[in-house]
């Protein structure tokens, strides 16, 4: 098989892996950005209406990411089933925008709270967002079970744009400093 930017099927085939993955490299992101700074950090910004408190985002990214990785996981095995080629076609691309967007996803943490730059984490998004659509439209014909079980972090993922936008917008695009 050619070299593909996709996460190794290992992973994707097997229901555990394909769940684990993005949870523990969402969280793993997390660590490494410091949670105690970044939770501190948050709570210093002037914030958009409609802003959640911030005990809500662990939790909330959790379910999104095994719903995530649930969806891969459906997707490629049903494509690994499907006597159609242009199915498991669409799947070989699904698996390479799939691991595209969970790059673009664990960047915008380090983007945002890392370096302090809410302008470039809103251009990681838009990049993100983009990519996320390209998968929907793929999973869409390929395998709607997929498709529906990453709806939620479509809409997660709009949420979090407006939050990024306007936390950028209220603070001058420029993050309180992180004492």
């Amino acid at each position: 098989m050619p070299w593909s930017f996709a996460l190794p099927q290992a992973i994707l085939t097997s229901p555990v892996l394909s769940v684990a993955t993005p949870i523990l490299t969402g969280t793993g992101v997390a660590l490494l950005t410091n949670r105690v700074r970044t939770k501190n950090t948050y709570h210093q910004f002037r914030q958009p209406p409609f802003n959640p408190p911030s005990w809500l985002f662990a939790p909330v990214w959790t379910v999104l990411y095994g719903m995530m990785g649930y969806a891969a996981h459906h997707a490629t095995m049903t494509a690994s089933r499907s006597f159609s080629l242009a199915v498991r076609d669409a799947n070989d691309s699904a698996q390479t925008l799939y691991t595209a967007q969970l790059v673009l996803n664990n960047l915008w943490m380090p983007l945002f709270f890392g370096l302090g730059r809410p302008a470039v984490a809103l251009g990681d998004m838009a990049l993100l967002v983009g990519n996320v659509s390209l998968l929907l439209v793929n999973w869409w014909t390929a395998d709607r079970t997929a498709f529906w079980l990453m709806t939620p972090y479509y809409a997660w993922l709009g949420y979090a744009a407006y939050l990024n936008a306007g936390v950028g917008y209220l603070n001058g695009w420029v993050l309180p400093n992180r004492k």
